[in-house]
């Protein structure tokens, strides 16, 4: 499978707490246990040019993968436009942490995306909504970090297609941290943990989640409907 792992790539820049947790930055951290998985992963970040993405890079991506925070409104509007029409067409997008502002989400889902915050040390526990889903193959019940950032509701989302996980916060909160939707033939996962200041994506069951993940968005079995004017399938009876 191909998976693009796209980071804004400005924190590991500017704070070097941020640079000691991922010395490879965090797309280069996610690369690394999906190439283990056996997956070609190429990497892109928003400095590069054109953010490092290309219309052939884009066509050959079967999920693509999206960190951003302090630079959503940078990202060039031509190509949260190529991304959409992407993820339509059938490429699996998966949204990590504060991408849920980003441009492109926000596209897809139609509303604000906005929450409530908190950078207070918080423990997060991950309950398991659906135990079923393919997603959460792997996990117990829960999945429990020790210090994370706090996102609260209300979520500003639309209702998902599959809820995965809810998050407990040790200040009270809770969040709809795993959310499923589909948009046109393709699939999309927001993820809620993964703050910069924390370890978060050096956690196994965080890997396991994302590794699934990507697995889940790959589509390969659908049919690409056809549109616009039809011909009839039979023969209809002129009447009067």
């Amino acid at each position: 499978m191909k998976v693009l792992v796209w980071n804004e790539n400005r924190h590991e820049q500017k704070n070097p707490k941020v640079s000691e947790i991922y010395p490879e930055g965090i797309h280069g951290a996610i690369k690394s246990f999906l190439t283990e998985a056996g997956h070609e992963v190429t990497t892109a970040t928003l400095d590069e040019e054109n953010h490092g993405l290309s219309d052939h890079l884009l066509n050959q991506t079967d999920v693509l993968i999206w960190w951003g925070h302090l630079a959503h409104d940078e990202v060039k509007d031509e190509w949260v436009e190529k991304i959409q029409q992407r993820v339509l067409d059938g490429m699996g997008l998966l949204v990590l942490h504060s991408g849920h502002f980003s441009k492109i989400f926000k596209k897809l889902m139609g509303t604000s995306c906005d929450l409530k915050w908190r950078e207070a040390d918080d423990k997060e526990r991950l309950w398991v909504i659906d135990p079923t889903h393919p997603i959460v193959s792997g996990l117990g019940s829960y999945i429990e970090l020790e210090k994370e950032e706090m996102y609260g509701e209300h979520f500003d989302i639309p209702a998902p297609d599959e809820l995965v996980f809810v998050s407990w916060f040790e200040g009270g909160e809770v969040f709809r941290s795993g959310a499923t939707y589909k948009r046109g033939r393709g699939k999309v996962f927001y993820f809620r943990p993964g703050h910069e200041t924390y370890p978060t994506y050096h956690n196994k069951e965080i890997q396991t989640v994302i590794k699934n993940a990507v697995q889940w968005l790959n589509v390969t079995d659908t049919n690409q409907p056809t549109y616009g004017n039809s011909e009839p399938l039979e023969s209809i009876s002129k009447k009067g």
